[in-house]
């Protein structure tokens, strides 16, 4: 039923909407276009015709956003999730080409900022759906229909983009003081992180910059919640790499912190390759921010090449619920930074570094977001 209301009201309406709680949302844009047989008699296989609309269920009140190309011919699709560098999920139709009234859609950023179509090499299609945060692969489908001579409807491509569960809202003000904080030392315990080339553990470099940091926060007023205090397993010595990571991810997401920040030490085949990198997972509108303004007080306390930021997959800043970066003050397997990274005054400037750029994020959030 609620399958032959969403295709009347599609090809029916230019643009319509009705919002109604626990029932139907839709907004649809038509245009005129060559029937199937037409589209298909004389050319490639074309993407006809775009529809979109909203569904809100009524039972459990989740939003979902589906688009219907239609098709003058049978096609395959296919999608994925992209993470970087940013957000979308991208749609690859094989053996058909965007129709002169199929165009991209700049929309409201609820469930997605907008719909890019482009043509691949002349044969195939490319369709990019830019999400406003981050989706799991379970928040997306693409499938195709047959076309339906009874009803008159041609082959059609359907992508369905759930709107995921909205974030927390946070409305930050200026300043540390008062603000939840966790630090997350990299690693401990049974697992020493990268090794050097003198034998310095990256979990001890790890450690001792993220106790700084959380003695220059408690100054300035915040409240510093440490994942560990020393050389130990969060969850449990040898525990699974699930297991340890959640147990971090859950002291943040239980005690409602502001803000959740990893510290490690990077590592690489190459003992010339360093510098200093923030990654991101871009689930609230602030995590870019964060990571950019991490960095950029590192950079300015540390002085090694920046590498910048960079979203990644990484699960403690993908499970945390508030905005969250990891952070790589340099390479313990570069000669030359692993000793850096081994002498206290060092640590010192990079933990500054990290206060700093805490303190920029908030100052920044607070405009972006609405002070309280």
């Amino acid at each position: 039923m609620r399958r032959t209301i969403f295709s009347v009201l599609c090809i029916t309406a230019v643009f319509m909407a009705s919002l109604c709680q626990g029932g139907l949302v839709l907004a649809a844009t038509a245009r005129v276009a060559p029937s199937a047989a037409q589209a298909g008699a004389d050319g490639p296989t074309e993407l006809t015709q775009l529809r979109w609309a909203l569904h809100t269920d009524a039972v459990s009140g989740a939003t979902k956003l589906r688009l219907v190309f239609d098709v003058s011919d049978a096609v395959e699709a296919a999608g994925k999730v992209v993470a970087t560098p940013t957000p979308r999920f991208v749609v690859t139709v094989k053996g058909a080409v965007p129709g002169k009234n199929v165009k991209s859609l700049d929309m409201d950023g609820k469930i997605v900022d907008g719909v890019s179509i482009s043509t691949v090499d002349g044969q195939n299609t490319k369709i990019v759906i830019d999400m406003p945060t981050m989706v799991e692969e379970s928040n997306c489908r693409v499938f195709t229909l047959k076309k339906d001579l009874a009803n008159n409807k041609p082959n059609r491509i359907v992508v369905d983009v759930e709107k995921p569960v909205p974030p927390m809202e946070f409305h930050f003000t200026p300043g540390l003081k008062d603000k939840v904080i966790v630090i997350d030392p990299g690693h401990g315990g049974s697992d020493p992180g990268a090794i050097g080339p003198t034998r310095i553990q990256e979990k001890d470099v790890n450690l001792a910059v993220a106790l700084k940091v959380r003695e220059l926060l408690e100054r300035a007023g915040a409240e510093v919640i440490m994942t560990r205090r020393d050389d130990r397993d969060v969850f449990a010595p040898d525990a699974s790499a699930v297991d340890e990571l959640k147990a971090r991810t859950t002291i943040a997401n239980v005690r409602k912190a502001d803000v959740f920040v990893s510290i490690h030490s990077n590592s690489s085949v190459s003992r010339a390759a360093g510098g200093t990198e923030t990654f991101y997972y871009q689930k609230t509108r602030y995590d870019a921010l964060l990571a950019q303004s991490l960095q950029a007080g590192m950079i300015e306390k540390g002085n090694l090449d920046d590498r910048g930021t960079a979203s990644a997959n990484f699960y403690v800043i993908k499970r945390t619920v508030m905005p969250a970066s990891l952070v790589e003050l340099g390479f313990v397997s570069n000669p030359d930074e692993e000793k850096r990274l081994a002498d206290p005054q060092f640590e010192q400037r990079m933990a500054r570094g990290i206060v700093d750029g805490l303190e920029d994020f908030f100052a920044k959030a607070a405009k972006q977001g609405g002070e309280r």
